[in-house]
């Protein structure tokens, strides 16, 4: 199987792009990562991203990850105060390792890991991407598959070509801020374009070019989202 892997971004500082979780405490993220709101915005049967409020840039920034800041997105320490465990406890594995379903079509192949974070860009007009993945007879049914799992946030679907090569055209690394108006609560923190994660124990997780982190300070796969947000109501506003 092959893999799209994209060089460690270097800022203009020489400082590279990466974030490490601090123990029980935030998100610390430097090398300049370009940080935006997103929306997620339901059209028709599908959803898309619509650009949210402005937030600052800066080379280095601390994102809360404990879900009390009233500051969000960003920390403003009242983890201490609270007694936040934020205790990572996903899997180590790699994404290839936690494979939990494969759909096998004509045209292409879906591999899916289970990490959801509820964000339904798996749903497409003409159905779900493990349907479409299933089903596709042409080219147009392909590309709808390919977007369905591509659009995923978590990373939890990848499509294959039948040659086993992975369709993963590199997203520019950047963190964005999901807000989710739709089910009344606010999203992850969706990473992209490969950016080098790093535990509070300091072993780095696999680099994917998407992955959704856990901010309302829930989840039961820390540091990763789980989708718990929705069921708690976690809203930053």
């Amino acid at each position: 199987m092959r893999h799209i892997i994209t060089k460690t971004a270097i800022n203009k500082d020489n400082m590279e792009q990466k974030i490490v979780i601090s123990k029980d405490g935030p998100y610390i993220v430097s090398g300049g990562i370009p940080l935006s709101e997103k929306i997620i915005t339901p059209v028709h049967n599908h959803y898309v991203l619509t650009d949210g409020k402005v937030l600052p840039q800066k080379t280095v920034y601390a994102l809360c990850r404990c879900g009390s800041s009233l500051s969000a997105p960003f920390c403003d320490g009242i983890h201490v105060k609270t007694g936040f465990d934020g205790s990572e406890t996903a899997s180590r594995q790699n994404f290839n390792d936690r494979i939990q379903e494969k759909i096998e079509g004509k045209l292409v192949d879906l591999l899916d890991d289970g990490r959801c974070a509820f964000a339904r860009f798996c749903h497409r007009e003409k159905g779900d991407a493990w349907t479409l993945a299933e089903n596709a007879a042409c080219e147009a049914d392909k590309h709808e598959a390919i977007t369905a799992a591509y659009e995923c946030p978590s990373g939890r679907l990848v499509v294959l070509e039948k040659d086993g090569a992975e369709i993963e055209p590199p997203h520019t690394p950047s963190i964005e801020i999901w807000q989710d108006p739709e089910e009344g609560v606010s999203g992850p923190i969706v990473v992209k374009g490969y950016i080098k994660i790093v535990s509070s124990d300091g072993f780095e997780y696999e680099r994917r070019n998407r992955v959704a982190l856990c901010r309302c300070g829930g989840s039961h796969n820390k540091p990763f989202c789980d989708a718990i947000h929705v069921g708690i109501k976690y809203s930053d506003r």
